[in-house]
């Protein structure tokens, strides 16, 4: 692991080159403020230009940022603030990078995930720590259990990497035990980790919420907590802070940034749900299914439309086309698809749709390829000039375009 930077690191060493920041958005303005804050930070500490972006709900977007950048300077490498590597960072980022590199002329650098770091270890000590002294607890004396509590993902990596942080949290430790436990998604649940822990009869709990903003999800863990000190009156329990904008996050970020500008990056594509068969994930394997779990990602927020606040909240679109954007279809002309699809939309009067690039669909040598959901139906062969044709019929009216339908799901 490459040594944290600070503050001396000479300016000189880093002329012609730019952070980009990548924060995922959230609709609290606050949320989206501590990511500027620490872009802020690390500007400070490297003494390069940091600029901050996010995938959604926030300004400026990923190619708006590229888009700024590429007038000052040549080299950029994306930094991400995610905890952990699911579908934001296998995925969405690196596809905003590809279709920039094709956009814009800057060499990109992509970092990894901020993942599990020396850092971020002694900054949940010290979240636990100020939790204890809050309880009059003192994890040599008492028993004191530690829930870490992190959002819950449908990519098993990333779940898995949640427990490995609250084993190492563990170890070397005086805490009686380290749960790992999540809010949604998957299992276990915060709430039955609580109840569970119940039965060990501890002096105290402490939870922490494993997230950087402290918004909704954050807000929900203090509440079921809450709930479970209520419930529990011979059990202390209490939540901690989110990670928020500590000094130590620097370091992480830092390593990332010299890992990706160095091109030593490392992720555990051993355990990448879209390149191995793993038990209970084989569907996720490959370009078109990932696509298509976006798409299932992206229905799911949808349907909470009816939770005041939540972060992840999306207003769907009657429609969701995807164009594939890998090497073979763009030597074949689809980015000007893209580019020619998203004119024809803005120019209707009504078009609900959203529409947006794809890694590959696994019909190579059939594109550009272009698949409209929910619908099911893919297009190959397209041209720029059909996509006046894929707007007006299918997307406005409803009508498919027989002659250039590749197949239907």
């Amino acid at each position: 692991m490459s040594t944290p930077h600070n503050a001396s690191t000479p300016a000189a060493s880093f002329d012609d080159e730019a952070i980009l920041l990548v924060g995922h958005g959230s609709r609290r303005e606050k949320s989206n403020e501590q990511v500027r804050e620490l872009a802020a930070d690390l500007e400070s500490r490297l003494g390069i230009p940091v600029d901050a972006a996010f995938l959604e709900l926030a300004a400026p977007s990923i190619d708006e940022a590229f888009a700024d950048l590429e007038s000052v300077t040549s080299q950029v490498t994306v930094v991400h603030c995610s905890l952990f590597a699911a579908s934001h960072v296998k995925n969405d980022v690196p596809l905003s990078i590809e279709q920039a590199r094709a956009s814009y002329d800057l060499e990109i650098n992509n970092g990894a995930h901020l993942g599990i770091h020396p850092a971020i270890l002694d900054l949940l000590d010290d979240r636990a720590a100020a939790v204890e002294a809050a309880l009059g607890a003192d994890r040599t004396e008492d028993d004191v259990a530690v829930v870490l509590c992190g959002r819950g993902s449908s990519d098993p990596d990333a779940n898995g990497d949640v427990h490995k942080l609250a084993r190492l949290l563990y170890e070397g430790r005086a805490f009686d035990r380290v749960e790992a436990s999540f809010v949604g998604v998957t299992e276990p649940l915060l709430e039955d980790t609580l109840h569970g822990l119940s039965k060990h009869r501890p002096d105290a709990v402490v939870v922490l919420p494993y997230m950087l903003g402290d918004g909704v999800l954050t807000q929900r863990v203090r509440d079921w907590t809450g709930e479970f000190d209520d419930d529990y009156p011979y059990v202390d329990a209490l939540a901690g802070d989110p990670l928020g904008t500590d000094s130590r996050l620097l370091d992480v970020f830092a390593d990332r940034w010299q890992e990706a500008r160095t091109e030593s990056v490392e992720m555990s594509c051993d355990t990448c749900k879209y390149k191995v068969d793993l038990e209970g994930y084989e569907e996720d394997v490959g370009g078109a299914r990932a696509m298509l779990r976006a798409l299932a990602h992206q229905e799911a927020h949808a349907d909470r439309d009816d939770i005041d606040d939540d972060p992840h909240t999306h207003d769907a679109p009657a429609k969701h086309v995807t164009v594939c954007t890998n090497r073979t279809c763009a030597e074949m002309g689809s980015p000007a698809v893209l580019e020619r699809l998203r004119q024809q939309a803005r120019d209707s009067e009504h078009c609900d749709v959203q529409i947006t690039r794809s890694s590959c669909l696994d019909r190579c040598g059939d594109g550009p390829m272009v698949a409209v959901y929910p619908d099911g139906i893919w297009y190959g062969d397209v041209a720029a000039e059909d996509a006046e044709r894929i707007v007006a019929d299918h997307l406005d009216r409803d009508r498919i375009v027989s002659d250039l339908v590749d197949q239907t799901l």
